[in-house]
């Protein structure tokens, strides 16, 4: 499998970005490795992206993208034909789903962001598909009007238009952030040198290597869908994004 340095991935550094051509490296029988790629490879609770790769005299539907042996990989539709390595390519993503996945991610932060600051509780874990998420929290108890409480909290914040901002860190300083230490940057590779922090100016601030929109304005209404406890002191609670 290519190395780790061999493959532009796209989407970090501009998650508006829904196409873009590439050269085929690497073709194996459920599917192939692009030295540039608009696809999001799956990590860190978003799921990866779909699409199709085009090239003169076919196209392959893309069902799912995430790391293989460290590099995006571009898994495709069972039986369908591929390009040969060097071929040069187009891939472009959903990007209805790839826009309701950003907007879910900041709906996420925002959220951590307003317990955070209200009630003091760290992030334990975090999942989402487009549309739906669910997020941990150090709490001692938790109840359906809690919930409806945060709900409330968090679209008041979500329609006062904090900007988002990317931010690269070196490691070291990252390791010094107290608002990047509550979220757990330590547990980050060790190989990686160059921290990616996700800013959401006012609001909350996390390392993180996912698709997310330009301002909260732009993730809509949020509702918290159910509360539940995982444990003494893992409270969780489910969200959905339902329009703008």
């Amino acid at each position: 499998m290519a190395g780790r340095t061999s493959v532009e991935e796209l989407a970090p550094k501009d998650s508006y970005l829904g196409r873009a051509e590439g050269t085929v490296l690497e073709v194996v029988e459920d599917g192939l490795v692009l030295d540039r790629t608009v696809f999001y490879a799956r990590g860190g609770g978003q799921p990866g992206d779909v699409g199709v790769i085009t090239w003169d005299g076919g196209s392959v539907e893309v069902v799912d993208t995430f790391r293989r042996e460290g590099v995006p990989f571009h898994q495709t539709a069972p039986g369908s034909p591929l390009p040969d390595p060097g071929t040069p390519v187009e891939g472009v993503i959903d990007w209805e789903r790839r826009h309701l996945t950003m907007r879910t991610h900041t709906a996420l932060h925002a959220l951590s962001g307003v317990v955070f600051r209200d009630f003091g509780a760290k992030v334990t874990g975090g999942n989402m598909v487009p549309g739906e998420a669910r997020m941990d929290f150090e709490l001692d108890g938790i109840s359906v009007e809690f919930g409806r409480l945060v709900e409330e909290r968090l679209n008041a914040e979500l329609v006062k238009g904090y900007p988002t901002e990317i931010i690269e860190m070196a490691r070291a300083g990252a390791l010094k952030d107290p608002d990047l230490i509550r979220t757990k940057v330590n547990l980050i590779p060790e190989y990686v040198t160059e921290i990616r922090v996700v800013d959401i100016v006012g609001l909350d601030r996390q390392a993180d290597g996912g698709t997310h929109v330009a301002s909260t304005l732009e993730v809509g209404r949020v509702e918290v869908v159910k509360t539940e406890s995982k444990g003494r002191e893992n409270k969780r609670m489910r969200i959905r994004v339902v329009g703008l």
